[in-house]
């Protein structure tokens, strides 16, 4: 991984254009080629990213930027699309690489895994037709729970909580984002998944088209007197 600070100005460029003025920003460029902007602010969410397959090409500057103070540039081009990320360095206060190795992966502990480890096995409990695809499935800002597909075989991505709250559905959020972007994905739909989910947390996510669960964990063991009802 490596990891530049600097003040930078950053425009993307396809199906919709946004600019951040000059600014000193974190970028980060991952050895499976995403690269992402982050402020000092905002959480872990990147203010733009680029997610792979993509190609990123160190160029210099235009005369027009030299002028304005431009030392060198970025120019992140996706494989399979139009989308194009140039960033534009005014000034580098930190650049250094790291190699991290083969992540394991996210470990989750007490019911939340069980839960996860329980939908994935009757995954047809979220209706008729669904089918699993794979848990923990990867993407550039983290891994989504399940990934699965409905019975028109479009792709379901569900995220999974004891409870529900606002954090989730927006983590939810962020990976239909991303997720959607993948012609070979979208589009993806959402389903939150919890024991209990908040008012607020339901509300926001029928508000974003995405699907409410509430899961039943004694259900799912097969040990409720319902058997394998869900709700």
């Amino acid at each position: 991984m490596r990891l530049v600070i600097a003040r930078c100005s950053v425009d993307y460029e396809g199906r919709l254009n946004a600019h951040l003025p000059l600014a000193t920003r974190l970028l980060m460029v991952k050895a499976d080629g995403s690269v992402l902007v982050h402020s000092d602010g905002g959480s872990y969410k990147p203010l733009n990213w680029m997610s792979p397959p993509c190609a990123m090409a160190e160029t210099d500057p235009e005369e027009h930027e030299v002028a304005e103070g431009v030392e060198a540039v970025w120019v992140v081009q996706h494989a399979k699309s139009e989308d194009r990320l140039r960033v534009r360095l005014h000034e580098v206060l930190h650049d250094s690489a790291h190699e991290l190795g083969v992540d394991p992966g996210l470990v989750k502990d007490g019911v939340e895994a069980h839960l996860q480890k329980l939908l994935a096995e009757h995954i047809h409990t979220l209706g008729e037709g669904f089918t699993l695809v794979r848990r923990e499935y990867m993407t550039a800002i983290g891994p989504v729970d399940i990934l699965c597909k409905d019975a028109a075989g479009a792709s379901v991505a569900v995220e999974i909580k004891r409870r529900g709250d606002i954090d989730g559905v927006e983590q939810l959020t962020r990976y239909l984002e991303l997720m959607n972007r993948d012609p070979h994905l979208g589009p993806v739909t959402g389903i939150f998944a919890a024991q209990e989910i908040k008012p607020q947390a339901r509300t926001l996510a029928t508000d974003r088209g995405i699907r409410c669960v509430t899961l039943d964990y004694d259900a799912l063991k097969g040990i409720d007197d319902v058997g394998s009802r869900l709700f």
